[in-house]
Order: C-alpha cells, then structure tokens, then sequence
C-alpha cells in the first residue's frame, strides 16, 4: 500500500488542497476525478516534488517522506520509486524514440547503454512502437508521442505509475490507442495514479476512483458504486454534468 496522508498546498493565499488523505493499493490503478481547479494535477506533481507541497506526506511501505522537503536525497528517493507520464509528452525533441525511453535508465538508474536500448526496445514494442523507434518527434503523431511517453515511465520498472491527463492534449481520433496501452498496463498489474477527464475509461480500467473538489476528498470507492451509484449528491452532480459519463449505465 502507498499512503499519501495531509497533503496541503495553497497558492497566492488560494487553498488547492486541503489535508487530502489518500490510499493507493498495489498492482491497483486509482483514478482521480473533479472538476477543474480541484487540486488533481497539483497533487501528482507533490509526489513527484514538481511543486513542493505546504505539508504532507507520502509512504512506499518504508518509511514517511515529508513532501515539503528540499533534501536531495529524500526526492531522489521518492522520485526513484515514481514514472511519470505528462499532459504533453515532454520528449527530448533532438533524441529518436528509443534515445528518449532509454536516456533515463542511462542517466537516472546507471544502465549501461546497451541494456539501456534493449530494454527502451521493449518497452517501445510493449506500446506497439517498436517500428518507431528511430524516428524522431517532430515525426510522429502526438498519440505516438504520448506512447513513447509511457513506454519511458514504464521502462524505469517504477513502484508507482503517475499519468497527469495523458490524453488532454490528444486530438479525439488519436486518444483510443493511448487508453489502450493504459488499460493494458493495469491489466498487467502496474500500479497506478492517474488523473483523466475520460470518465468511460476511467469506469473501465480503474480499480477505484476517487472524486475530489475543494482540495479534499469528496468520495472514493470501485467505479460501479461512484458511477451507478453514487453515496454524495456533489458527486452525482458533478458526473451528471461530464458528458462523456453518458455512456455508462445510469444508476437505477
């Protein structure tokens, strides 16, 4: 179990959240949803010390990590133990696909190259882009992109895989082959975190889902109960007012 307790983060005097407590079981894929300004994307960039959080906690079964802390030691731990997909890409653009996933083992996990490249080839035909592998991002759709993206993350063999809205940046027609490889991930166990606005997905890959508003904790529990069957009325407005949850079967 990874343990995210009293997390708190304001900015220019604006509280984004609230003490947030929050339970991630392993081999488990935990999607956070809320409105926007909710606090979602600011709480996976605190785990991973993108932003310094106000106070809070994270726990990977050894031992607490204060997540204000700037001990380089203490984020090199937590980051060690974290891949991280972004909204967009953030590939090296001078580097082909297999140079962007295996970059990373070479100079954050001490892989020697040649390790490095087998395992980034794997992982890239893991994602369906082991044809790509030497072409660049300027030549690639930004599916592909978001693809190698994943297959990045997912090569450093992290204990926790955080994807902040890995399709928001996608045209409609390029999103289903990156929910996908995403599905495909969960099925194979991977542990993850993941903030999207995809609510069909999100009822069909995730193992609990958590809705948040105000920085906190409004509900949480499998995708059936928060979807069908909602225990707060904030919740059920809120996924009455999402489009896209129109696929999924109302509640009786």
């Amino acid at each position: 179990m990874i343990q995210i307790r009293s997390v708190s983060k304001s900015f220019n005097g604006t509280k984004v959240l609230d003490g947030l407590d929050l339970d991630i079981p392993r081999q488990n894929v935990v999607t956070v949803i809320g409105p926007s300004g909710s606090g979602k994307s600011t709480l996976l960039r605190i785990l991973d010390f993108h932003e310094q959080a106000d106070s809070g906690t994270v726990d990977f079964g050894d031992g607490p990590v204060d997540l204000t802390t700037t001990n380089t030691a203490d984020i090199r731990k937590v980051r060690s133990k974290i891949g991280f997909v972004f909204q967009n890409y953030n590939l090296f653009l001078n580097k082909n696909a297999l140079q962007n996933v295996a970059e990373g083992l070479i100079y954050s996990r001490g892989v020697k190259p040649e390790q490095a490249r087998k395992i980034a080839l794997e992982q890239l035909d893991r994602v369906g882009l082991a044809d790509f592998a030497d072409r660049y991002p300027s030549t690639l759709s930004g599916g592909q992109q978001q693809r190698v993206g994943i297959a990045r993350a997912v090569a450093l063999n992290p204990e926790l895989l955080v994807l902040d809205e890995p399709t928001s940046a996608l045209d409609p027609e390029m999103v289903t082959g990156v929910l996908e490889v995403i599905k495909q991930l969960g099925q194979d166990g991977m542990t993850m975190l993941m903030v999207t606005h995809e609510m069909r997905f999100a009822y069909e890959a995730s193992s609990s889902v958590v809705f948040i508003e105000g920085g906190h904790v409004v509900e949480q529990g499998d995708p059936k109960q928060i979807f069908e069957h909602p225990t707060q009325q904030r919740t059920a407005e809120f996924l009455s007012s999402t489009n896209n949850v129109l696929m999924i079967p109302a509640a009786a």
